[in-house]
C-alpha cells in the first residue's frame, strides 16, 4: 500500500473514547478465493450503506463481498466526532454559486438534507441505539465582527434554502448554555442531530452480517487487475472476482489501489481529546450545559460538545481541531499539547478538568473541494464515493446509497448534483502535499489571528 502518511495513522486502534463505548466486532480473514456480483473495498459507512442499499434492491446479499482491511469501525467511521449535519464540501455558498450555479446549488443542499435523514433511517430501521442528542449544530463567532457574517448567513439559508436559523447575541449566549469568553454570538442551524459513531457504524456492520453479505476483516486489498472482463482483488490469503467494484475507503485510501487515485486526495489529520465525566458544579462554573453540536468560525476550526453520560456519570466534553503534518509520535505530542491550550482557552473554568483521551484521525480532501460519487473513469464497472471533507457521517451514508442505485441502474450517475459528480483533479506535485497543507495551516493561523 502506499499512502501519505506514516503507520501510526494507519493503527487499528487509537485510544479514542469511542472505543471504550462498544465492543468490537471481528470479521473473519479471507481464505482462498471467491467469486461475487460486487466487491466493495472498505467496511465504513459508504461501503456498509451500499451494500445494504444494494441487498434492499433484490441483489443477492451472499453476492456482495465487503473486504476491510482492519476490522469494522477502525477507520473514520469509528474515530470522527459524531457530527451528523450539512456538509461534504468546503465551498461556501457563495463560491458554490460561483462555479455551480444556484440551481445546482440548491439541488446539493436538498442532497445534505436527505443524507442526515438516510442516518435517521438508518438507525431506526435497524435498531441502532447510537446515544443520539443536539438539535442541528450550533456555529460560534470567535472576532465580534464575524456576528454580521453569521446574520447574513441566516438570511441567505432562508432565502436560498428555506432554512430557519436562530441567531443568539452574546448578552444571551449564557441563557443557552453555551458560555465561553472566546465567543461573541451564535448561529443555531437546525438540520442534524449529534451520535456516538462507533456504535453507528458497528450497528452497520452487524446489520450487513445479518442479512448475510460476505465480509471479511484484516485483509486488506494488496492487488487489483482487470480479468476477462472482471474486476479481481487480491488480498494476503485470497481474492475475490467480481463484476463490480466499489472502492469506499477515503481518506485512508492506498494511492496505487486503483492507480486512478494516485494524487487526488489530500487525507488531513484531525485530533480528538475527551475529558473525565464533569460534576453539575464544573459545568455551572463554565456556564456550559448544552448538548448543542458546536463548531467555531475560524479557519482552522475547533469542533466540540458535550457526550452524554454513562449511566450516573455526568457528560464528558468533545473537542476536536484539525491540524499537524506528520502522524510520528513526537508530532502527536505537539498536536496535544496544541489542543489542551485552546481548549483551556476556549474552557477557562476547566483548565484542571483532566482529558484522559486523544486519538487523531484522517479527513479527506479533493483539489476540487467537493466530494466524488460516481464512475471511476476510464474502469468498466468500477466505482467510488469519497473525500466528505470532514463532515462524513450523513453524506457517507448517503452516497453509499448512491452507488448502490448506480450500479443497479436505479439512477444515472449524471442526475446527482453537480457538486458531487466531478472527479477530483490532480493535485500539482502530489508528493509535495504535505507541505501544501503546512503553507494552509501557517496561512490560516495568521488569518484567524
Amino acid at each position: 500500500m502506499q499512502r501519505l502518511y506514516e503507520p501510526q495513522a494507519y493503527t487499528s486502534h487509537v485510544g479514542s473514547y469511542w472505543e471504550t463505548t462498544a465492543p468490537p466486532q471481528t470479521w473473519p480473514i479471507l481464505n482462498g478465493n471467491k467469486r461475487a456480483k460486487v466487491i466493495i473495498i472498505g467496511g465504513g459507512y459508504t461501503g456498509l450503506n451500499c451494500a445494504l442499499k444494494l441487498a434492499s434492491s433484490g441483489l443477492d446479499p451472499a453476492s456482495i463481498v465487503i473486504l476491510e482491511a482492519q476490522q469494522p469501525g477502525w477507520g473514520a467511521s469509528g474515530r470522527n466526532g459524531g457530527f451528523c449535519c450539512l456538509g461534504g464540501s468546503k465551498l461556501t455558498t457563495d463560491q458554490a454559486i460561483k462555479r455551480f450555479g444556484e440551481t445546482e446549488t440548491y439541488d446539493y443542499v436538498q442532497a445534505q438534507k436527505t443524507s442526515i435523514e438516510t442516518v435517521r433511517n438508518n438507525l431506526s430501521q435497524y435498531n441502532i441505539e447510537a446515544d443520539t442528542h443536539s438539535q442541528g449544530e450550533t456555529q460560534l463567532a470567535y472576532k465580534p465582527e464575524q456576528v454580521a457574517a453569521l446574520e447574513a448567513e441566516k438570511l441567505q439559508l432562508k432565502s436560498l434554502f428555506d432554512v430557519d436559523c436562530h441567531l443568539t447575541s452574546k448578552s444571551e449566549m449564557s441563557a443557552e448554555g453555551i458560555q465561553s469568553p472566546d465567543f461573541h454570538g451564535a448561529l443555531t442551524n437546525p438540520l442534524g442531530f449529534a451520535l456516538n459513531p462507533m456504535k453507528y457504524v458497528l450497528g452497520l456492520s452487524k446489520a450487513v452480517s445479518d442479512i448475510g453479505v460476505q465480509t471479511f476483516g484484516n485483509s486488506p486489498a494488496v492487488k487489483m487487475e482487470q480479468v476477462n472482463g472482471e474486476h479481481l482483488v487480491t488480498t494476503p490469503y485470497g481474492s475475490i472476482s467480481a463484476k463490480h467494484l466499489v472502492i469506499a475507503t477515503n481518506g485512508y485510501s492506498s494511492e496505487d489501489l486503483p492507480n486512478w487515485l494516485s494524487g487526488r486526495l489530500m487525507p488531513v489529520l484531525t485530533n480528538i481529546i475527551a475529558t473525565r465525566p464533569l460534576t453539575p458544579q464544573e459545568l455551572t462554573d463554565q456556564g456550559w450545559t448544552s448538548h448543542q453540536m458546536c463548531y467555531d468560525t475560524r479557519h482552522s476550526l475547533h469542533y466540540f460538545r458535550l457526550i452524554l453520560g454513562i449511566n450516573d456519570e455526568g457528560p464528558r466534553m468533545l473537542f476536536g481541531m484539525r491540524g499537524g503534518i506528520s502522524a510520528s509520535d513526537e508530532s502527536n505530542k505537539i498536536r496535544l499539547r496544541k489542543i489542551r491550550s485552546d481548549f483551556e482557552r476556549i474552557f477557562p473554568a476547566w483548565q484542571n478538568v483532566e482529558t484522559p483521551y486523544f486519538w487523531s484521525g484522517l479527513v479527506c480532501l479533493t483539489r476540487n473541494l467537493t466530494s466524488y460519487t460516481g464512475p471511476i473513469p476510464e474502469m468498466e464497472n468500477a466505482w467510488a464515493s469519497l473525500a466528505y471533507h470532514g463532515n462524513g457521517v450523513a453524506m457517507a451514508s448517503h452516497c453509499g446509497t448512491l452507488l448502490a442505485d448506480m450500479i443497479a441502474e436505479t439512477i444515472n450517475p449524471k442526475t446527482i448534483p453537480a457538486q458531487m459528480r466531478q472527479p477530483p483533479k490532480h493535485f500539482p506535485f502530489p508528493s509535495l502535499r504535505r507541505t501544501y497543507l503546512q503553507a494552509a495551516f501557517k496561512w490560516y493561523e495568521w488569518l484567524d489571528k
